[in-house]
């Protein structure tokens, strides 16, 4: 159990559930929205289907840059507020796509979303449980990667069912309103912050980037790199490699089942193990997934289930393991810079991938074999220790 400030009980669950649903939200609203309405937008305002990926890249862009401040934001007075603010930014963006006449809407609509994005995503709500749970937070993140790994399997029906029954505007609008008048309720259920706390706001947590700290970004980027990759070009990777486009789309349809198998496997089976574990064995099973791909059409299934599995764990190591690491102290600034380069990555991987694609077809999955390796390698190097107290002191804020 966990009191609020007035001193009535929240429970663990309770919070679990209204996270877990509002991050579906966000994942199906954002991240997966132009799976689907990528072509009708771009026809609707006059734009190239990249040009508007290009919109979506730069958001994540801008997402990558509010991280640190949004995770500094949430250590200092908490979740509550940043997690509302994200819902009323998705809102405002799916409303502006709605009513977007030019590609210059578009892109303002995007830059709306990108804030909402850096606001509202994984990160964000991983901070909100530490700052509420501290060192007991890992069955929480793991808890909502549960639910949210489902994103992909509601929202793609969803917007599917919404194209084509009213028209690629009024599903962004109707996705404005889930913001509005699903996900601020859900997210207002957070604490809120006790005013004792708020002397936190008035320094500045100076993070040293240690060894483990880079190693900790490297790998996250390199296992951003790939799941973003595949999922903007696994069914062509796929039939490149020899499947036929009816496989290409079974392969694809078994991600994520496999992404929440495995994160329920890491909740119960693996919830003992240290989190380093976890992380190393995400790296691992998209090379081994890759390799099975040698087997002819039977690895086909066998690929996609090791990858969404490794991509399923990754979620929660990206979150887990910094906290096991560092402990809850300034852990959203933490992960907010780790986030850094992994949302870079996200926003280029599509186009770089797309290019070598182009250029090796199927052997394309060679160089995303290799960056799970580097991944994996980087893990196997990262000490599992606390650091020393120094690594995380406070500095007066000169800003």
């Amino acid at each position: 159990m966990h009191a609020d400030v007035q001193g009535s009980p929240i429970s663990g669950s309770k919070i679990v559930l209204a996270l877990g649903t509002t991050q579906t939200l966000a994942w199906a609203s954002s991240y997966y929205l132009l799976a689907i309405l990528a072509d009708p937008i771009a026809k609707g305002v006059g734009m190239s289907a990249t040009s508007l990926f290009a919109a979506f890249s730069f958001s994540l862009l801008l997402s990558a840059v509010l991280g640190p401040r949004v995770g500094r934001a949430i250590d200092r007075f908490g979740g509550r507020a940043v997690l509302i603010g994200s819902n009323i930014f998705f809102a405002a963006g799916l409303a502006s796509m709605a009513a977007a006449q030019s590609p210059a809407a578009i892109w303002t609509a995007w830059l709306l979303m990108g804030a909402g994005m850096g606001l509202g995503l994984y990160d964000a709500a991983f901070a909100a449980l530490a700052r509420i749970y501290r060192a007991e937070a890992r069955a929480y993140i793991t808890g909502i990667t549960l639910m949210a790994g489902f994103a992909s399997t509601v929202g793609w029906p969803l917007t599917a069912w919404g194209l084509a029954a009213l028209g690629w505007r009024e599903t962004c609008l109707a996705w404005a309103i889930a913001h509005l008048v699903i996900g601020i309720p859900l997210n207002m259920i957070l604490p809120k912050t006790a005013k004792e706390e708020a002397p936190i706001a008035q320094v500045k947590p100076h993070l040293s980037m240690d060894r483990n700290m880079w190693l900790l970004a490297f790998a996250f980027a390199a296992g951003w790199t790939i799941s973003t990759a595949m999922a903007a070009h696994l069914p062509r990777l796929l039939q490149d490699a020899g499947a036929t486009a009816q496989q290409a789309i079974l392969a694809g349809m078994m991600i994520g089942p496999a992404q929440v198998a495995a994160r329920a496997i890491e909740a119960s089976l693996m919830k003992r193990m240290h989190p380093l574990f976890s992380a190393r064995l995400s790296a691992a099973l998209h090379p081994l997934g890759a390799a099975c791909l040698f087997l002819g059409s039977a690895g086909i299934s066998i690929f996609a289930l090791f990858h969404g599995a490794g991509n399923g764990i990754l979620t929660i190591a990206r979150g887990t393991v910094p906290l096991a690491l560092y402990g809850s102290e300034n852990y959203g600034y933490r992960l907010g810079i780790l986030g850094v380069p992994s949302r870079i990555a996200q926003a280029a991987s599509p186009l770089v991938f797309g290019i070598l694609i182009d250029l090796l077809g199927a052997s394309a999955l060679a160089v995303s074999a290799t960056l799970g390796l580097a991944a994996l390698a980087a893990l196997c190097l990262v000490e599992p220790h606390q650091p020393a107290p120094e690594n995380d002191r406070i500095a007066e804020d000169a800003a």
